[in-house]
């Protein structure tokens, strides 16, 4: 969960208190590798499981986290994580052996259970997700941040270093999303399932090591994040959108290197954990202080296991996928973990313990098969892997082990589920375990189905149904959570259908929820003729008006086409253009207000569609046909009940 007691860096004096702390804290922990302070002989795997909160009525984020906690009187297991729609909470570190796993999923249960309990008393309840459906751009504003001075530090310092720029999410997939959001804070849409390895120091590197390669595998079967605005984007959009949202690299004209805060890594580890944690802090400015209240030599000195707070820190903020950790056992001995970040939250608990399985499995079995993986495989192929699972989740191709090609798939049935299956029976888990949860990753691939399949294939079932997106968006999401509640691993998931929503309600949408955004627009100097092909051509009444920066200008309507056609036939008038025509002072609306709204300032101004616009520049429209579909739908619900 990150320590919340970290200040934004006020001048330079704080920065060189800070960075002597820092590197206090790396001489440190060289002392305690060299000298064997480092816990041992016992393995551990723990989780972090994030969530969104959601209203049960519109199903769109509700920013009540620190309200729940509040009323659950903070356990200690319970926290809230940047926006304030979101929750997250730790699951106790267990032994890697018995039923552990099992208990884990139990644990998960009773959890959420608890929350469900509060969050139904809100009219709230909880979505495992890695992005969700219905999240909109403006659920992302600053003022939606959780009122902590941590994250307020965090986004003021992100934001300076990259200039004050905005942030620019470019992704491809079946559709394309270009957009641009003032805050870093797009990193919000993201929720994850992050699981822990304790792994012993001796270990580390081919353990580490290890990690990166099975990034590319347990992306590809986990993925759960195929939509982001309603757009259809990567298969595990996540991986992109907060590498893009941190992203505080500048261009330059020259070819110099420059390195994210978000990444896979550069290169193999060769020595220890230090390697990682140096070259961290060689690459990446410090972005936050602390209060250091304990030395770390002077605690070594005392023969006592050292907090490193300042290094903590320090790599709270850079985002490795696989993230180094450092800690401290209930026994007062340091040890180290890899926590592994690829993975997504949902899309249901049992197929989150089973992605758990299944890395944590393969990490042990591959690490009984090659004791130095780099001398068999590129660094590079693995991060080129990596990227692949990331878009194409189980349709990626692979170059494996000795330059094999071998696609994702094949790989995970024929070779890493043997190899997971002979690493949890060497740390002697429960049979009855490894059958279950390896047994829905087998079933999932073979299926060829995972949370972002489902999610496409369903999307895509309810797109042929022509109702908005709003109303798929919603269905799918309500889908979601009724599978997740039923229990069910997503292979066994019918696709999301119409019928599962009753209580749609779409009259508290915000009109940038509803609003057309693939609009045809043309400019004041066009010939009215192409104006009138294009309505031809398209079956749409209505045309903005807009200059080459994107503002509007004003508005063209098919009966004005029309009339202007017809006097021209009888007058043979010369060329007229748009700026002859248009109405320059058409009636708009702003993204942020509602669909009401909208409705009553038609219906006043007798118009038949509203042009939306976010200072002067054209964003949207909305139409009466967008309201007549509406209301259909609404008729055809009521038909169905009675």
């Amino acid at each position: 969960m990150g320590t919340q007691k970290v200040n934004l860096l006020e001048d330079i004096s704080d920065r060189h208190k800070f960075t002597k702390a820092l590197l206090t804290d790396v001489r440190s922990l060289e002392y305690i590798l060299e000298n064997d302070w480092i816990e041992s002989g016992i393995t551990r795997f723990g989780a972090e499981v994030e969530m969104v909160v959601v209203d049960r009525d519109t199903l769109k984020p509700k920013n009540i986290a620190m309200s729940i906690m509040d009323q659950m009187n903070h356990p200690k297991w319970l926290d809230g994580e940047l926006a304030q729609f979101n929750l997250e909470f730790n699951l106790q570190p267990r032994e890697f052996k018995g039923s552990n796993f099992s208990l884990m999923e139990k644990e998960i249960h009773t959890y959420l259970k608890k929350l469900e309990t509060t969050l139904k008393k809100n009219n709230a309840t909880y979505v495992l997700t890695g992005i969700l459906p219905t999240l909109q751009k403006f659920n992302l504003d600053i003022e939606n941040l959780t009122p902590r001075k941590r994250y307020f530090a965090l986004m003021d310092a992100i934001k300076n270093l990259g200039l004050g720029k905005d942030v620019e999410l470019k992704l491809f997939g079946i559709d394309n999303l270009y957009v641009r959001h003032d805050t870093p804070l797009l990193e919000a849409a993201n929720t994850s399932f992050q699981v822990h390895l304790q792994v012993d120091a001796p270990d580390y590197v081919q353990m580490y090591n290890l990690a990166q390669m099975l990034a590319g595998p347990s992306t590809a079967v986990a993925a759960n994040s195929p939509l982001m605005f309603g757009k259809r984007l990567w298969h595990e959009t996540r991986i992109a959108n907060f590498e893009q949202s941190l992203d505080t690299r500048v261009t330059n004209n020259h070819m110099r290197e420059q390195s994210t805060r978000v990444s896979f890594g550069k290169s193999w580890i060769n020595e220890s954990i230090l390697e990682i944690y140096k070259e961290d802090i060689a690459r990446f400015k410090v972005l936050l202080s602390s209060e250091i209240e304990n030395n770390s030599w002077e605690q070594i000195q005392k023969g006592k296991a050292p907090d490193l707070d300042a290094l903590l820190v320090h790599n709270s903020t850079v985002y490795r996928w696989n993230r180094p950790q450092y800690g401290i056992s209930p026994n007062g001995k340091p040890h180290l973990r890899i926590e592994n970040r690829v993975m997504p939250a949902g899309p249901s608990v049992p197929d989150m313990v089973a992605n758990a399985v299944f890395w944590l499995g393969a990490m042990k079995g591959m690490a009984l098969k090659y004791k130095d993986i780099r001398k068999v495989i590129d660094y590079s192929t693995l991060r080129d892997n990596f990227g692949r699972s990331a878009r194409v989740g189980l349709s990626a191709e692979y170059t494996w082990i000795k330059g094999k090609k071998i696609g994702v798939r094949d790989l995970i049935l024929k070779e890493l589920i043997p190899v997971a299956r002979e690493g949890l029976k060497s740390c002697k888990v429960n049979s009855t375990d490894i059958n279950n949860y390896l047994g829905i990753i087998k079933d999932r691939v073979k299926k060829k189905t995972n949370g972002a399949i489902w999610m496409l294939d369903s999307y895509s079932h309810l797109l042929k149904q022509d109702v908005s997106q709003d109303e798929t968006l919603s269905t799918l999401t309500h889908a979601i959570i009724m599978n997740q509640r039923e229990n069910l691993p997503v292979h066994k998931w019918k696709k999301a259908d119409l019928s599962d929503l009753r209580d749609y309600k779409p009259f508290q949408l915000k009109v940038a929820e509803f609003m057309q955004t693939d609009l045809f627009t043309c400019e004041r100097n066009d010939i009215i003729q192409l104006v009138g092909e294009m309505m031809d051509w398209k079956k749409i009444r209505y045309v903005p008006v807009e200059d080459s920066e994107g503002n509007l200008e004003g508005l063209v309507t098919a009966r004005l086409v029309t009339r202007h056609l017809l006097r021209q036939a009888e007058t043979a008038q010369k060329t007229t253009t748009v700026e002859d025509i248009m109405i320059h002072k058409p009636k708009t609306i702003d993204a942020d207000d509602n669909i009401i709204q909208a409705m009553k300032l038609m219906r006043k101004a007798g118009c038949g569609a509203l042009p939306v616009v976010k200072n002067k520049l054209l964003v949207g429209m909305i139409t009466e046909t967008d309201f007549l579909d509406i209301t259909s739908r609404l008729l055809e619900r009521l038909h169905i009940d009675e």
